[in-house]
């Protein structure tokens, strides 16, 4: 049986990355965005977060990161890997 990628495109909210210090937020950002993805997509047991993402959120530095991303998620069940990838508008 051969089972399809689902692709889904998430908002994620990152305003609990200002909640803390200012020299850590673009590091706890991308830490957010994978507890996010495995908390919605739990048959994960790997994700990948592309390089437009990561370059999104570091795009103002390390302190001011956006406070929320845009997002395509694409899961594989066949190989159990889900792939960020930033969204298309």
């Amino acid at each position: 049986m051969s089972e399809k990628v689902v692709k889904r495109i998430h908002t994620i909210p990152l305003y609990r990355v200002y909640w803390g210090r200012r020299r850590n937020r673009a590091k706890r950002a991308i830490r957010i965005i994978r507890e996010y993805v495995m908390r919605h997509f739990k048959q994960a047991e790997e994700i990948v977060i592309s390089n437009e993402v990561n370059e999104f959120v570091w795009s103002r530095g390390i302190e001011k990161p956006p406070r929320r991303v845009k997002v395509t998620v694409e899961f594989d069940p066949s190989e159990k890997v889900a792939r960020v990838l930033l969204a298309k508008e």
